[in-house]
């Protein structure tokens, strides 16, 4: 007994005409004429009368019937659900997060969140912010875990693009030590020339929310070094170069073993938040199941 026959007993029973069940399965009205009586032979009986007012259930048929529709709701059913199992075991998904999260949040956060799903390969990409916005844009990628300030937000229509926060990280002007443990480029200080500025490129999205929230105006003069990762500006600030503001989530160990100290107080830091942004339309199920694991209550707006 094959499955079509299954299918093409419905739809005669629901057209109750060989030919308009036939265009409605589309095949040929011979072909499913001897379907039909295909079926007929294996189940040992008659299932329609035909004539010339089309063709019409026997008793048999009637019976029948509800076999048929349950049978094929069940095997529908098994179809859609072992289709998803293996979509979650063989199809990748596919988050983008900026290279300041990308090595320091990233990893515990995915971690918590794959703790209650199974959620099968996720593919990390590392970029900039204008590169992780395009692929965004683009649906290249399902998810972008990025640093958000209400003053720099990203260009996604927040009824597009749902969004949730999942963590909290502060932006904060660091710098080398002096022989004392004291900043060496300290700001609005009594320094005998002004902090140099160690800027991100205009392609980051955090020297976006460090120039929407005056960042510059702290007395540091203009940038004599830029680079759109946060590290190598981490870097840059170690050796002496100048001023950087830093992610906490990145700068914490360097602040903690006095690599690196506050510039200036803290009223300068620029608090900021981890979002998780999604793309619009329809995600897989196995997309559909990071988005709740990551927070199960509604995602809050902008």
């Amino acid at each position: 007994m094959h499955y079509d026959w299954l299918s093409d007993f419905r739809a005669l029973a629901e057209h109750r005409s060989f030919s308009r069940a036939a265009d409605a399965r589309n095949i040929t009205q011979p072909a499913f004429g001897r379907r039909i009586r295909a079926l007929e032979e294996w189940i040992g009986a008659a299932l329609f009368e035909r004539g010339h007012q089309g063709a019409r259930l026997t008793a048999a048929g009637e019976h029948f019937q509800p076999h048929v529709r349950d049978l094929l709701g069940i095997l529908d059913r098994a179809r859609r659900e072992t289709r998803a199992v293996g979509e979650r075991k063989t199809t990748a998904l596919t988050i983008a997060a900026t290279h300041a999260l990308s090595f320091t949040f990233f990893p515990g956060w995915i971690r918590r969140v794959m703790q209650s799903r199974a959620l099968g390969t996720i593919n990390l990409i590392s970029d900039s912010m204008a590169a992780c916005e395009q692929m965004m844009f683009s649906g290249e990628v399902q998810f972008l875990l990025c640093h958000v300030h209400e003053a720099a937000a990203p260009p996604f229509a927040a009824d597009r693009f749902a969004s949730m926060r999942v963590g909290d990280d502060a932006l904060v002007p660091l710098c080398a030590p002096d022989e004392k443990g004291e900043p060496r480029w300290p700001l609005h200080g009594t320094a005998a020339e002004p902090a140099p500025f160690l800027a991100y490129s205009q392609a980051s999205g955090l020297g976006r929310i460090i120039a929407a929230c005056g960042g510059l105006d702290t007395g540091a003069s203009a940038a004599g070094l830029t680079s759109h990762l946060a590290a190598t500006l981490a870097t840059l600030a170690r050796d002496g170069h100048g001023v950087a503001w830093l992610p906490l989530t990145l700068a914490a160990e360097d602040l903690d073993r006095g690599r690196l100290v506050r510039a200036g107080s803290k009223h300068l830091d620029i608090p900021v938040e981890i979002r998780l942004f999604r793309s619009p339309g329809r995600l897989s199920e196995a997309a559909e199941d990071l988005w709740k694991a990551a927070c199960p209550r509604q995602p809050d707006g902008m």
